[in-house]
């Protein structure tokens, strides 16, 4: 399976590093590619993270990285990345766009 990171997720993952930035620029980088290896593994294993909740959807589903929650689409051939939230934050549903 490929992973499709949308162009949201990835603004995410830049504003969460310019914010560890402020503080710690080696933990920035280093927390950035740790959630890009950590998606990795949903390649083989698609179905690891468990349903969103919130929408309740086989084909929706999240993964954890610390505080984080990586949500994302499963598809036929793809895994889209949809974002990157904080556990504590909110999820508004359109977060769940493909766009």
């Amino acid at each position: 399976m490929k992973i499709i990171w949308s162009p949201f997720a990835h603004q995410r993952i830049n504003d969460i590093a310019d914010y560890i930035a402020n503080d710690n620029l080696t933990a920035a980088e280093r927390w950035v590619n740790s959630i890009y290896d950590t998606v990795k593994r949903l390649k083989d294993f698609p179905k690891s993270g468990r349903i969103v909740k919130e929408v309740d959807k086989e084909d929706i589903r999240e993964i954890f990285f610390g505080n984080y929650r990586i949500i994302y689409h499963i598809e036929k051939t793809a895994i889209n990345i949809l974002t990157v939230r904080h556990g504590r934050q909110i999820l508004p549903m359109e977060d769940l766009s493909n766009e």
